[in-house]
């Protein structure tokens, strides 16, 4: 079997399907993918060679990719050349997945302005926060969101526009107030002929503004370029074609429902909101780079979402690892024809090791896959699939090519194969900094470096061990305890679906080990028997001494995230 190292020779050299250039970032030679479109303009212009091919469906609603540049071209105009919106100017998106989501996003960036994903699940106050910060001129918006917008827009002082989508409720039945207009009104139903208006663009102009959830005060927005974004769908291949180079033979027995079946559009589920960059990063650029069909949903549902799998013969699905156990876990899931799918892959959130167990034993036909990146790397960094998953299930596999990972200290000095310290991340997708946060990206982007804030190791053949985060960890009587550790064991009994471990306060060791754990409906599983099965394989300080069963989901983030804050209130509340 090749090394990482000898695969990335072979996989990138001179004249080889994933050539690398070395190009000038910030002052810094960088290596990039050769075959990455320059700017997402390009990305779009693209596009228009799937032409008449299905691009998105929601609901009963469908798409061609010709349908959606033209939806494109003329949004754009009208930002352009009736909003005044110019290059560097903010646009910010807060609503559902919607359609018109996609089209408002590649409207913005393909004229040079700076699109702003807001959080749909966010407050009134937490969107005036984001508009503010960011100082967007135009918001694109659904109803739900327009309501709350609404009481604070005398806060916003740079918010000229709101165009409203999908208006269709008494909210906005009647006329619109000063600085609103429907979506329809706007773009027309048949946008036959529109262009998109004329701009220079550069690999390295700013292009989004993500912002991180914020685990302390304000969110920060993490300023991506063209070239952050571009290189992303390169790199979604590239490790599925490591994965095969390493392993042609297991990749070549995976069994085929009917091999010589006509094959399906490669379509996917879209079940993560496009606010965050898996959404948009991975899976939206993905669709419109290569043609794939997106598939939307009003909202997560695993019964939805297997109906969606059959009905549009899906051959991808992912998101969070919980996504993935829901759908297992479905009462119809063993009903459902869900032969077209080879892959499911997900990140965001720590997998249980055995998750990629259980994908190859319910879909033989399927290459699972568990990524790695955050929102300052726009996505992936890290993958690992297919036989490297299975033989190394608790790792985030090795970095793509383009990007270098490397592990320090406290004191920034790299530390060797197997040493735990915090994982730092360079390459073509790490964003320039935070939006006017000077401090902050000073603190977190270090000589073309991001620190993640992640503890990790490297093993020696180059994978990548995440074992939590630098602030997730319980210190008990001086001694520290890495939560995904605790977590990994529990979610190996049978009982468990997932589980969250915090640090509870104790008046002489400083802090407990708690956790709250999600179980199987019907089980009869004891905290006792969990107990007793985390001591079976860990020490006993890291056994919690409070154990929370509980029978429904637990509280996640839009990112997929599980919401510890809210569990260790509860907890000690």
């Amino acid at each position: 079997m090749l090394t990482i190292a000898e695969a990335d020779a072979q996989l990138t050299a001179p004249g080889a399907p994933f050539e690398m250039d070395t190009v000038d970032v910030r002052g810094r030679p960088t290596r990039v993918w050769a075959t990455a479109q320059p700017t997402l303009r390009h990305v779009l212009e693209r596009s228009r060679r799937f032409g008449d091919r299905t691009f998105i469906v929601y609901e009963d609603e469908r798409s061609s990719f010709d349908d959606h540049y033209l939806r494109v071209a003329a949004f754009a105009t009208h930002l352009h050349d009736d909003l005044g919106v110019r290059k560097g100017d903010r646009v910010a998106i807060a609503m559902r997945n919607f359609p018109e989501w996609s089209v408002a996003f590649w409207a913005t960036t393909t004229i040079g302005a700076i699109v702003v994903p807001l959080n749909a699940w966010w407050t009134g106050e937490e969107l005036e926060f984001g508009l503010a910060d960011s100082g967007s001129s135009v918001a694109v918006v659904d109803e739900d969101r327009l309501d709350r917008i609404r009481p604070h827009r005398h806060q916003l002082p740079d918010l000229r526009w709101l165009v409203v989508v999908r208006a269709q409720s008494d909210l906005t039945e009647g006329p619109l107030d000063d600085g609103e207009e429907r979506w329809e009104d706007v773009v027309p139903a048949d946008p036959t002929g529109a262009v998109l208006p004329d701009v220079d663009l550069h690999p390295d102009d700013d292009a989004t503004i993500f912002y991180t959830s914020g685990t302390t005060g304000n969110p920060k927005g993490a300023l991506g370029t063209h070239r952050n974004i571009c290189n992303n769908p390169i790199s979604l291949l590239y490790q599925r074609a490591r994965t095969q180079l390493r392993h042609p033979d297991a990749e070549q027995r995976r069994p085929s429902a009917d091999p010589d079946a006509p094959k399906p559009q490669t379509g996917a589920l879209l079940t993560v909101p496009l606010f965050h960059v898996t959404g948009t990063h991975s899976t939206l650029m993905s669709a419109v780079s290569f043609g794939n069909k997106l598939v939307m949903m009003w909202k997560w549902d695993p019964e939805r979402a297997l109906e969606l799998i059959e009905r549009e013969r899906l051959t991808s699905f992912g998101g969070v690892p919980a996504m993935v156990i829901q759908i297992m876990e479905s009462p119809s899931f063993r009903s459902r024809d869900l032969s077209s799918l080879t892959s499911v892959g997900y990140g965001g959130a720590p997998a249980p090791p055995d998750l990629v167990r259980r994908i190859e034993a319910e879909f033989p036909p399927v290459s699972p896959g568990n990524g790695y990146g955050m929102t300052e790397t726009s996505s992936i960094s890290t993958y690992n699939g297919g036989a490297d998953y299975l033989a190394k299930p608790d790792s985030v596999g090795p970095p793509v090519a383009v990007c270098d990972v490397k592990v320090v200290d406290d004191s920034g000095d790299e530390l060797p194969a197997g040493a735990v310290g915090e994982l730092m991340v360079s390459g073509p997708n790490v964003v320039k900094g935070y939006w006017n946060r000077p401090d902050a990206t000073a603190e977190t982007f270090v000589d073309g470096w991001v620190r993640t804030g992640d503890i990790a190791r490297i093993d020696d053949d180059g994978f990548v061990y995440i074992v939590d985060r630098a602030k997730d960890m319980v210190i008990r009587g001086g001694e520290n305890i890495y939560c995904v550790e605790v977590e990994s064991v529990l979610s190996s009994h049978p009982d468990v679906l997932e589980a969250a471990v915090v640090g509870i306060p104790h008046p002489v060791l400083g802090e407990e080990v708690a956790a709250v754990v999600h179980v199987r409906r019907g089980s009869a599983v004891t905290a006792d028997d969990l107990r007793h099965h985390v001591r079976e394989h860990l020490a006993a300080f890291k056994v919690p001494v409070v154990v929370d069963l509980r029978h429904d989901e637990l509280p996640h983030s839009p990112q997929g995230k599980i919401q510890k804050r809210q569990l260790r209130d509860e907890l000690t509340g």
